[in-house]
């Protein structure tokens, strides 16, 4: 039986949630580093230097929660293995149990099985609650399937919502679904934030399901999929999924949260080819045009993945400043600066634009030799951040490649006023 639109919450509902917010963490933070694949290497590594900030300049405690933060808006983005890259430099930067948590979430998601054990161990030896260390090792056991073990270990655990929380996974995935929502209701009235949001997020599942009591069992574990899927726990999952389109192939969000799923979890064939299932049932949906590009790019398939960006563009995906700095990376890799640069203007157009886009757009206007363009973006940083040191930097930075060494000198100076500590701006001063 089809089951009709209006019975479901759109599958990426929440997802759209999420990406409003990475993107709104990606463009507001000043000092995240920018990832540059292609094209002139040696004006994207100068420019890089302008609109990041140093580990030199900071002390190690700050050098940890920098990485911190810059791992949290690529987790945000579901870009888990750059994330486990700074988590693992926060952690050696000493950001403490925090980076430890980060990183065991960023490793089982990864399905890095043994390095989240790893992890767990020194958490452990660096004094982590007992009730983490048991949360962790029961989603160890479910993710590789030993269950009996899972159960027995929740069984002789001392009450908390983590035990609750881990007791309701295992109800899920074993279909008593009675049971799992008396301990959702548990793990909603406990004491801990992130398990009540998780928890709420599963029950609306359930409440959904309520709803429609006629609509077919498969509905619900998609429901249920879904839910897990926003509760970072893709891996529990896929195998409820794979049961759905057993029964019925031409479900559309069930193929979609498969094809999430598979992306998060880096089985990026299997992604592409679960998306291309949700592209062929339903051709016109953004969301879907979107992660099927976030699936060609993992594939190292740039020219799709700009194809279908700029389709899910064109289709009102939102938030727009998210498919706008997506398929601008992917025009770069393809080597079409026109369309990279057009997405950035666009964006530096935007009334909380930041001094990150601004960089981006002379960047590229100094590689296609558009000098003047460049001149005048970087003069109107410094008047939109008179007291942004890295604005004058940058501008700086454009008026040594035009030649006008005088003025450079005279922009890196002031950045330096502004900010005493930019090692960037006194190698940039001392070179000239």
């Amino acid at each position: 039986m089809k089951i009709p639109t209006r019975i479901l919450l759109p599958v990426f509902a929440a997802l759209a949630i999420v990406a409003g917010l990475l993107t709104y963490l990606w463009w507001q933070l000043q000092h995240t580093t920018l990832h540059a694949r292609t094209g002139n290497t040696s004006v994207v590594s100068d420019i890089a230097i302008l609109t990041t900030q140093n580990y030199a300049d900071l002390s190690a405690g700050d050098a940890g929660l920098l990485a911190l933060r810059e791992g949290d808006v690529l987790a945000l983005q579901g870009n888990w293995k750059d994330a486990q890259t700074k988590y693992e430099e926060a952690v050696r930067n000493n950001a403490g149990l925090q980076a430890l948590r980060k990183l065991v979430q960023a490793q089982l998601q990864r399905r890095d099985i043994n390095g989240a054990k790893n992890t767990r161990n020194k958490l452990q030896a660096q004094g982590a609650k007992p009730e983490d260390l048991l949360l962790i090792d029961v989603i160890i056991l479910l993710r590789t399937g030993e269950l009996v073990q899972a159960k027995t270990l929740l069984a002789n655990a001392p009450e908390s919502p983590h035990k609750q929380y881990g007791l309701a996974l295992l109800n899920i995935i074993q279909g008593n679904h009675e049971s799992a929502k008396n301990e959702l209701v548990t793990v909603v009235n406990g004491w801990d934030p992130v398990l009540r949001t998780y928890a709420k997020t599963l029950q609306a599942a359930y409440d959904e399901y309520a709803l429609f009591p006629e609509s077919p069992e498969i509905h619900l574990i998609t429901l249920l999929s879904r839910a897990l899927a926003e509760s970072q726990q893709c891996e529990l999952a896929l195998p409820l999924l794979t049961q759905v389109v057993k029964k019925q192939d031409d479900y559309r969000d069930a193929w979609i949260v498969q094809g999430y799923c598979e992306l998060m979890g880096e089985r990026y064939e299997n992604a592409r080819s679960s998306l291309e299932r949700a592209y062929n049932l339903d051709p016109e949906k953004p969301e879907i045009q979107y992660f099927l590009a976030r699936a060609y790019s993992a594939l190292d398939d740039n020219v799709n993945a700009v194809t279908f960006s700029q389709y899910a563009l064109q289709n009102g995906f939102e938030p727009q400043k998210e498919i706008r700095r997506f398929l601008a990376t992917e025009a770069e890799i393809t080597g079409n600066t026109a369309l990279a640069l057009e997405q950035y203007r666009a964006l530096s157009q935007l009334p909380d634009a930041d001094l990150q886009t601004f960089a981006k757009v002379v960047s590229l206007f100094m590689s296609a030799n558009q000098k003047t363009d460049a001149l005048a973006f970087a003069e109107s940083a410094t008047r939109k951040w008179p007291t942004e040191a890295k604005a004058f930097e940058l501008l700086g930075w454009v008026q040594e490649g035009m030649g006008q060494t005088e003025d450079a000198k005279a922009n890196y100076q002031k950045a330096l006023q502004l900010n005493p500590a930019l090692s960037s701006a006194k190698e940039k001063l001392s070179r000239l």
